[in-house]
């Protein structure tokens, strides 16, 4: 039994390449996001999903908080705020493992891209306070649009995609700049638990992968951005 509800699953974009046998999409995604005033598209960064929560910081699993090594500052960070959280869950990418992305420009480790409150997913904006109260950056914020017309949504989609990260993204194979890995697009107003699957999509370019199941083994810890020389 978990201790809390896990992160759910991000559908597709039916026009995103990076997908894998395990994955699901939204074909009819238009329905739902017709319907939003407001859409965010936010920068995924390749990191591991990390919820916090008063009852410790989780991975993907809500069975029990995690130990993995590379969580260990985050646990520490967490040690410090648990008692003010109360209700309040943040789930962030944790960028302290570099996967296949090394990003040159990030000034912490964590960076939250949704807050949940019991059964209520915060708005974007409720999301930027809350991380700053306690002093976490958010994912990057790409674009703020207000959905109209199909095609014209999903080629601003493509055109964000093609760009490097904010963050400076390096493929970690070739040692180059490479573009972002994707875009997360979600109601940038708050929306119930339940209706999550309606509510965020996500592009992921094809290829981006560069780890297999090993990785864990010989894993390094990502730099910030003044431990890299000028």
């Amino acid at each position: 039994m978990s201790i809390s509800r896990k992160y759910g699953r991000t559908y597709h974009f039916p026009f995103s390449p990076g997908t894998t046998s395990d994955d699901r999409i939204n074909y009819s995604y238009w329905d739902d996001v017709k319907k939003m005033q407001t859409i965010v598209h936010t920068e995924k960064l390749d990191g591991e999903n990390n919820c916090l929560s008063r009852y410790g910081v989780f991975a993907r699993s809500h069975a029990a908080p995690t130990t993995s090594p590379w969580t260990s500052s985050l646990r520490e960070r967490w040690a410090m705020l648990k008692n003010d959280l109360g209700d309040i869950e943040l789930f962030g990418e944790n960028l302290y493992a570099i996967h296949s992305i090394e990003y040159r420009k990030i000034e912490q480790h964590y960076y939250v891209f949704g807050v949940r409150i019991l059964d209520t997913w915060l708005s974007w904006e409720e999301v930027k306070f809350y991380a700053a109260m306690f002093d976490f950056p958010t994912v990057p914020e790409l674009q703020k649009v207000v959905p109209y017309e199909e095609s014209t949504f999903r080629q601003e989609v493509l055109r964000l995609v093609d760009q490097n990260s904010v963050l400076d993204s390096y493929d970690i194979t070739t040692k180059v700049p490479c573009t972002c890995e994707g875009v997360v697009s979600r109601n940038a107003n708050e929306y119930k638990v339940d209706d999550f699957d309606h509510q965020v999509f996500k592009y992921v370019r094809k290829g981006h992968v560069k780890t297999d199941e090993h990785w864990t083994r010989n894993w390094r810890r990502a730099k910030l951005i003044w431990e890299f020389s000028s």
